[in-house]
């Protein structure tokens, strides 16, 4: 939880982002990689800074496909609409900042499921969803889910590499399908979360262009500490923080 004055008002972490730690699974994959789960962000940015370990991330994107080197201190980063899969090299660690934060665990994050399973939206919800805790159940859904996300992002990445970017841009659009009708929520998300945040810049902006710092009154300092520790995300397994007017409880989806 997080401690200091005023603690349960929204405090966020500069810009909103959201904070996450990742040790990379070490699963092999149907194509020998060890790694996570391929998937793409709709409205999201999503930064890894590298803390232990060795890895890559691989990246799908109009670009072509690309294989990234990580290594302690690098930094990756990668837009709305790139498919991402992160692999294991040896101890892979990383720091997560990701852009609105909530929004990720409000769905915005999409698994390159194969095209059957996206076009239906319960069975796509039965794919994604895990069990409750962090045991072996938990566990064989994880690897479940990450093997039928791999099975999807072998057959676009294969067809991005041959230079056919329609299953690519197919898969994005199947995305968008799926999660239209959850943007009315995202949208109060974003608005209370990093629109605030940015709009608190304007109003002090506007106070110190009127010689008035009188918002300084407030200044003081908060401090917090995971509150879930490995649980099983998208990319490995997973220590959060439910930090107020940020991230939400992270729920396996």
């Amino acid at each position: 939880m997080v401690s200091g004055p005023e603690a349960g008002l929204p405090h966020p972490l500069p810009g909103a982002v959201g904070l996450s730690h990742l040790s990379a699974y070490d699963w092999e994959a149907a194509d020998g990689v060890c790694g996570g789960s391929p998937h793409l962000h709709l409205v999201c940015t999503e930064a890894y800074v590298v803390t232990g370990g060795r890895g890559a991330v691989q990246t799908l994107s109009p670009d072509g496909y690309r294989d990234i080197p990580l290594e302690p201190g690098s930094v990756a980063w990668f837009t709305p609409g790139t498919v991402h899969r992160m692999v294991q090299g040896g101890g892979l660690r990383i720091t997560v900042l990701m852009q609105n934060s909530g929004l990720p665990e409000a769905g915005d994050a999409v698994f390159t499921f194969p095209p059957e399973v996206l076009a239906d939206p319960e069975a796509y919800a039965a794919a994604a969803t895990l069990p409750p805790g962090a045991g072996p159940e938990t566990e064989a859904a994880a690897r479940r889910r990450r093997d039928l996300a791999v099975e999807g992002y072998l057959v676009l990445r294969e067809a991005l590499a041959a230079g056919d970017a329609g299953p690519y841009r197919e898969f994005q659009r199947a995305a968008a399908r799926l999660v239209r009708d959850k943007v009315p929520g995202w949208r109060e998300l974003w608005r209370t979360g990093a629109l605030a945040a940015a709009e608190r810049t304007g109003a002090q902006l506007d106070a110190l262009a009127d010689g008035d710092p009188a918002y300084l009154a407030g200044a003081t300092a908060y401090e917090t500490a995971p509150t879930r520790l490995g649980g099983y995300g998208m990319c490995g397994r997973r220590d959060e923080y439910a930090l107020p007017g940020t991230t939400l409880p992270y729920r396996g989806e």
